[in-house]
This record gives C-alpha cells, sequence and structure tokens, in this order.
C-alpha cells in the first residue's frame, strides 16, 4: 500500500479540519535574530537604552549608541560588555547612521522623534522598535528565559508585560539550569552527526534519544561516552530498513490539559496522526505541527471508514517507517476499538504500544463532581455501549444488572437507542425516578449538562439537541448521581413530568 493509500478507502480519511490543523491567529510572529558580529543602531542615552544595550551585546551584535549624553550604565557596559562591542557615540543620531545596520532600536520618550525614527529606519530597510512605542515598533522584546544556547521568549503584544514577567519566572522556576549544558552539547554534537549522513528519520531518532537523556537527567554533564554511544547507535541503524511503529493513544474527554505526559510526548514525535471525530481540535494542536493529520472512524452515525479500511492504512503507513498514532477519545482500550488494530499490528509484525487516556466517564463525573462509586449509593459501576455494529441497541444487554438499584452504569453511544434502553430497564424492574443525566463534550467549552430522571431523560435530551447541545454523548445513571449539584434544581421538575411518561413508557416496553 503506497503513501497515498488513503485514497483507496471508502470513505476517505480526511485531513485534519482547519481547527486541528492549523495554527490559531498570533498577536506576535516569535523569531530569533542572528546578530553575532552585526552591527545595531541605538538610538539614547537613558537606563532604557543600557537595558537594550546589554541584551544585544549579550546577542553578539555590535552595538552603536547615539546621544550626547550617555549614562552612567551605558558608560560602564562600554568598559565591559557581556559580548558584542558597545560604541557610544557623542551625537544625535543621523538618517545616515541607519544604512546597513541590522536592526535600529530607538530609547526615544518624544513621540515625534520617535515618529521620526521608525520612519527613518523603514526607509532603510531596517527592523525598527521604538522602546514603549508599539505604534513605531516592527518587533518587540519579549520577557527571556536564559539557558543559551536554548532561550525561551515571551511575549504578551505589550498587552500585559507584568504578567509576561509572571510567565518568565514560572518557566524560568520549572526548566533546569542544565539545559544549558544540554543544549551546548548538542550545538557541538551536531557536525558528527551530520557527517554520518543519516536519513531524515535516522536523525530525528538521534535527537529524540539525546533529548530523552536530557530530561531524564538535566543536571548531568554530557558525556562524551554518551556521545560515542549514541552516535555508534545511528550508525549502526543507518543501513536497516525504515521500521515504523503504531502507538493508540487516549486523547481525553476533550480538555487537553487532560492528557497524560506519555500522551504529548508520543504525539510530539508522530510521523501521522490518524484521529476519530471525537478529538478534540485543541488535542489535534498538541502533536508535532509536521505531523500528517488525518480523519478517519468513527464520525458520530455519519458516513465513516470501514475498520478494516483503517488498520489497513495504519499497517502500510507503519511499513513505510512511519510512527503512527491512532489517537481516540477518551481511553483507547474502551469502547474504541482497540483490541481490532492492536491484532493488526501485531499480525503485521509491527511494533505497537497503548497510551491510556482520561476515560470520557472520569471526565463527566470529574465535571459533575460527583463519584461513580458513592459508597451511600453504589457498590458497583458498569460501562455498557447502547450501540451495536448495526447501530440498533445490543440484543445481549443484561437488563437485571441493568435495573440494579444499587448500580452506576455509564452508557457510552446512547442518543439513538437511549429511548429504547430506558423503557426495557424499566420494564426490567429499574426505578423511572433514578437520577440520569447525559453530558455533551464533557470537559470542553461548550460542555452541556443535561440532569432528569431514567423516564423523562429522552424528552429532555430532544429538547436540548434542538437548544444546540452537541458533542460527544455520555449517560450516566443511578442514585449516586443525585449527589450532583446539577440535580438540585431539575428533579423537582423532573419528578412531575415523570409521572406522566413512566406509565405509557413501561407499557410500551412490556408490549
Amino acid at each position: 500500500m503506497s503513501d497515498d493509500a488513503a485514497s483507496s478507502l471508502s470513505p476517505s480519511p480526511r485531513k485534519a479540519s482547519p481547527a486541528g490543523s492549523r495554527m490559531a491567529p498570533l498577536a506576535r510572529l516569535p523569531v530569533f535574530f542572528a546578530l553575532d558580529g552585526r552591527r545595531v543602531v541605538l538610538a539614547g542615552g537613558s537606563e532604557a537604552a543600557s537595558w537594550k544595550a546589554e541584551l544585544l551585546s549579550a546577542a553578539g551584535a555590535m552595538v552603536e549608541v547615539y546621544s550626547p549624553a550617555p549614562c552612567e550604565d551605558l558608560i560602564a557596559l562600554k568598559e565591559h560588555p557581556p559580548g558584542g562591542v558597545v560604541r557610544l557615540i557623542g551625537r544625535d543620531w543621523q538618517e545616515g547612521d541607519l544604512a546597513g545596520a541590522a536592526l535600529a532600536i530607538g530609547a526615544i520618550e518624544d513621540d515625534a522623534e520617535g515618529e521620526r525614527f521608525a520612519a527613518a529606519a523603514r526607509t532603510a530597510g531596517v527592523p525598527v522598535n521604538v522602546v514603549d512605542k508599539p505604534a513605531f515598533c516592527d518587533f518587540a522584546f519579549g520577557a527571556i528565559v536564559n539557558r543559551s544556547p536554548l532561550v525561551v521568549g515571551i511575549s504578551t503584544d505589550g498587552a500585559a508585560p507584568v504578567f509576561g514577567q509572571a510567565v518568565r519566572a514560572k518557566i524560568e522556576a520549572v526548566l533546569p539550569q542544565g539545559f544549558k549544558r544540554w543544549a551546548e552539547a548538542a550545538r557541538s554534537w551536531r557536525p558528527a552527526v551530520s557527517a554520518l549522513a543519516l536519513s531524515y528519520p535516522g536523525r530525528r531518532r538521534f535527537w529524540e534519544r539525546f533529548t530523552a537523556c536530557a530530561l531524564e537527567t538535566p543536571e548531568a554533564e554530557p558525556s562524551p561516552a554518551l556521545r560515542e554511544e549514541l552516535l555508534a547507535r545511528a550508525q549502526s541503524e543507518r543501513a536497516d530498513a525504515p521500521r515504523g511503529s503504531v502507538a493508540l493513544v487516549g486523547a481525553g474527554p476533550g480538555d487537553p490539559e487532560l492528557l497524560t505526559l506519555k500522551a504529548v510526548r508520543v504525539l510530539q514525535s508522530a510521523d501521522v496522526v490518524l484521529y476519530d471525530d471525537l478529538v478534540a481540535p485543541a488535542v489535534l494542536d498538541v502533536a508535532r505541527r509536521e505531523a500528517r493529520k488525518m480523519l478517519v472512524g468513527k464520525t458520530g452515525y455519519r458516513p465513516s471508514c470501514k475498520q478494516d479500511d483503517i488498520n489497513a492504512l495504519m499497517v502500510a503507513l507503519a511499513r513505510q517507517g512511519k510512527r503512527v498514532v491512532r489517537l481516540k477519545g477518551g481511553d483507547p482500550m474502551m469502547f474504541g476499538r482497540a483490541g481490532e488494530e492492536i491484532s493488526a499490528a501485531r499480525e503485521a509484525g509491527i511494533p505497537v504500544e497503548v497510551v491510556p487516556g482520561i476515560s470520557a466517564a472520569q471526565g463527566a463525573s470529574s465535571r459533575l463532581a460527583v463519584s461513580l462509586t458513592h459508597r451511600d449509593h453504589a457498590r458497583r459501576l458498569q460501562f455498557i455501549t447502547a450501540h451495536a455494529r448495526d447501530g440498533k441497541l445490543p440484543r445481549d444487554l443484561d437488563w437485571t444488572a441493568l435495573a440494579d438499584p444499587a448500580a452506576t452504569t455509564v452508557v457510552y453511544m446512547p442518543q439513538r437507542t437511549w429511548t429504547e434502553l430506558a423503557a426495557k430497564a424499566m420494564a426490567a424492574g429499574l426505578d423511572p425516578a433514578t437520577p440520569a443525566i447525559a453530558v455533551f463534550s464533557a470537559t470542553r467549552p461548550d460542555e452541556r449538562q443535561v440532569p432528569a430522571t431514567v423516564a423523562t431523560l429522552a424528552a429532555a435530551l430532544e429538547q436540548a439537541v434542538a437548544a444546540g447541545a452537541s458533542g460527544p454523548c455520555l449517560i450516566l445513571f443511578g442514585h449516586a448521581m443525585g449527589e450532583a449539584a446539577a440535580f438540585a434544581e431539575a428533579l423537582p421538575a423532573a419528578a412531575d413530568a415523570a409521572d406522566a411518561q413512566i406509565g405509557a413508557e413501561t407499557q410500551s416496553a412490556r408490549g
């Protein structure tokens, strides 16, 4: 199967929707100027000018400061620059000074003078920044976390500099100082890696192993022995045919902050991401930006890829040496057909791993703030699917178990079959007044909770959908659900409606 295998599937897998594959708008483009040995013009002699001169010198720039009265800090900086030379020119700037400069920085208080400086720089084709005057700036200075050559820049687009500084402090606290040594080692080892003439996947594998070592032992010194070990391993693998892999990854219920650390790591090393329609776009944004993202699988009662086609595509891509992530909503091992995909990979001799995720039930219960196994109400927790292969209610459900008043039941894929399921459960003895709640898009910004009873939930669902409720739906019922705050106001009204429906629905189920 070729790399264009997707075109043979029916319906065809699709590339990610714009929300999943494209970046959200950026207030600023984060770029890093290479200034070593390049001339930068700085107009002004204040402390603000000194701060900018020090930063530019640290980046290796040759800084020309134009000011008839430089401050003491600038004079001291001239004697002891952190990097590039700092020259003090005892006069005001002139338009000719800007020609050929890499950057132009103006520490200028007067608006008219700042505007003139910016116009002159742009005429000379030089990117310009006028300190604290964003209207005259082509670029902005952000807060910096310095582990050079690892450098982190932070910008709020001038909206909240203090907030940016707070974010910088947070990153400073969690980013080990030892990363500086690892970044320096990466720079010094790169020529040796390039000399091996590895393929692109081979280079990625080398640097992923390097990164794993850095993350595991950030304060350790990257040793020559480690360098030789990693280079030798890359050399030995160079002649091998590319060997792909498959990882089934749980995307969780929707909130990207609920992804496990391992899920993030696997997504960021993926070559291809095959994802279901239930996966939230925000989760896709976590994946490596260069990864090919393809929508496959189940799309909520709409035309979908056949499971055999998904298996074939997954295997074909892995055989091409690609690292394939099969991304599934919730936990991949719960009603996600993981068993079939694992078998397909193993039969093809492809390494496969499973990265669990927060299940939809866990996500929903967390938002409801209710224990599914509340010891006063539930001695058992059960998960069922209300959707069989033919799209109808499964014929082999245990109705006695579903009617157990001491159980909490979580129903996956319930929308089309809930009315029938509820009627049969009540006919088997389930109390019609049992609290039940549907949760749409659990943990996502558009989450919708629909509290009712087993007898009245069908009507409540119709109303919620008509009012715009959408996304993955889960139904939870059992007396433990009565502890959810959502029921405080909903249950009295639901009880009144239940009296009018219980008899008719129960009789219908028996018939």
